[in-house]
């Protein structure tokens, strides 16, 4: 998965929007206001920084090389994913996912309301 396909990827999600809030060169990804994942665009090889359970996190960390602790935020709940040629974009997506769904179930249920996530 390349950084335009993760991007797009990511912008799809209700609700997200992107932007660069820390620098011109790390582009956040937030759901109503709220950070899910961050791309340093001038790291090579690329990487996204992925919230993450963090149970799951030190599963994944384990499991994969290219999986770290997220650099410059919570070991706890942030991992680092190295873009690999060899990483599925199929499991990329579904750690994006979980990170989007993780952000998503901690706001509040009135703000879920608002913004059409809950009924």
């Amino acid at each position: 998965m390349n950084i335009e396909e993760l991007r797009i990827y990511c912008v799809e999600k209700k609700e997200v929007t992107e932007s660069f809030p820390f620098d011109t060169s790390t582009l956040v990804f937030k759901v109503a206001d709220k950070m899910f994942a961050l791309i340093g665009l001038d790291r090579m090889p690329h990487a996204v920084n992925l919230k993450c359970n963090p149970d799951k996190a030190i599963g994944l960390r384990e499991s994969y090389q290219a999986v770290t602790s997220a650099y410059h935020m919570s070991k706890k709940h942030w991992n680092t994913i190295t873009l690999e040629d060899d990483m599925d974009a199929k499991e990329i997506k579904q750690w994006i996912d979980h990170s989007y769904n993780l952000v998503v179930n901690g706001l509040t249920k009135k703000k879920q309301r608002e913004l059409g996530f809950i009924k």
